[in-house]
C-alpha cells in the first residue's frame, strides 16, 4: 500500500528457539493457586505488550467545513472508525484559503482549533482516507480542491496509491450535488491511483427512508444544510457513523498480514 500503507509488526521478536507462549518456571516455594495466578498474569503481561508494540491502523478524515455540517459529519464518522477494533480516525481540517474578513460577513463561525490543518506530506502516513466537503455547483469546495492541488509531491512518487477513500458532502438543496459532488471527485483519486470505496447500499433499510429529508447516497454519507440553519439529522450522522465502520473494515481487509493485533485480524 506504499508508505503508510498498513503498520509494520515491531522488530522485537522472541528468540528462535523459544516458545513465546510456554509457561514460565513455577517456584515450588509457593502454592499452587499463587503460581498459577502468576502464569496467568505473566502471559496477560506479555500479550498486552506484544500489542502495545503493533499501532493501530490510520483514517484520515480529512474535511472543509464553513458552517459546521460537514464537521458534524466527520467526528460522527470518527465514532464509526474507532468502534473497529485494530483501527483508529483521526481528524484533520484543511485549511482555509477565505480570508478573515471575508469568513466574517459570511457569518462562518471561527474554527475548533483542536482539529490540526492538515499538509500534503502528513496525507502519506494515513492507511485510508475519508474526504468530507460541502458543494460548489455540483463539484467540491475550492478550499478542498486547493489542499488536492498541493498533493503534486505525493501524485509524482505515488505514495497514495492502492490507498482506500471514500467521500462525504453537504449540500444545500435536495437538488444540489449529494451524487455529482462525489463523482467529479473520483478524478482526484484515480490520478493518485487510489481505491474509490463507496458504500452502496450497506446501511440497510436506512437507505429507503422516506419519511425524512436527509442526505446520504450510496457514493457516501451527506446532509442537507439548507440555507445553513438545518443541523443534521440522526439518520444522517447515523450513516456517517456506518461510513466509518465500513471503511475501518475494508483497510483491515487490504492491511498486510501481521500488521494488526493477533484479535484484529478481518
Amino acid at each position: 500500500m506504499g508508505k503508510g500503507g498498513g503498520c509494520m509488526p515491531s522488530k522485537k521478536r522472541t528468540p528462535i528457539g523459544v516458545a513465546e507462549d510456554l509457561p514460565l518456571p513455577v517456584d515450588e516455594s509457593v502454592d499452587g493457586e499463587e503460581a498459577g495466578s502468576a502464569v496467568t498474569n505473566s502471559v496477560a503481561e506479555r500479550q498486552q505488550e506484544r500489542e502495545q508494540q503493533v499501532e493501530k491502523l490510520k483514517i484520515f478524515i480529512v474535511f472543509y467545513s464553513m458552517y459546521g455540517h460537514v464537521e458534524g459529519l466527520a467526528r460522527r464518522m470518527k465514532k464509526g472508525v474507532d468502534g473497529v477494533e485494530g483501527v483508529e480516525a483521526v481528524l484533520y481540517r484543511v485549511r482555509e484559503t477565505l480570508p478573515d474578513e471575508v469568513l466574517e460577513k459570511m457569518k462562518a463561525p471561527a474554527k475548533d482549533g483542536a482539529i490540526p490543518e492538515i499538509t500534503a506530506a502528513e496525507l502519506g502516513a494515513a492507511d485510508g482516507v475519508l474526504f468530507g466537503f460541502p458543494t460548489r455547483y455540483g463539484c467540491m469546495a475550492a478550499q478542498m480542491k486547493a489542499f488536492f492541488d498541493s498533493t503534486g509531491q505525493l501524485w509524482k512518487e505515488q505514495k497514495m496509491a492502492g490507498k482506500p477513500a471514500g467521500f462525504f458532502v453537504s449540500t444545500g438543496t435536495q437538488g444540489g450535488g449529494q451524487e455529482t459532488t462525489c463523482w467529479t471527485a473520483i478524478t482526484q483519486l484515480a490520478h493518485h491511483g487510489m481505491l474509490f470505496v463507496p458504500i452502496g447500499y450497506t446501511f440497510g433499510a436506512g437507505m429507503f427512508k422516506m419519511d425524512t429529508i436527509r442526505g446520504g447516497t450510496p457514493y457516501g454519507a451527506g446532509v442537507y444544510a439548507g440555507d445553513g440553519t438545518k443541523e443534521a439529522n440522526e439518520t444522517e450522522l447515523a450513516l456517517a457513523e456506518h461510513q466509518g465502520k465500513y471503511m475501518a473494515a475494508v483497510v483491515k481487509r487490504l492491511a498486510p498480514a501481521g500488521s494488526l493485533p493477533p484479535d484484529a485480524q478481518p
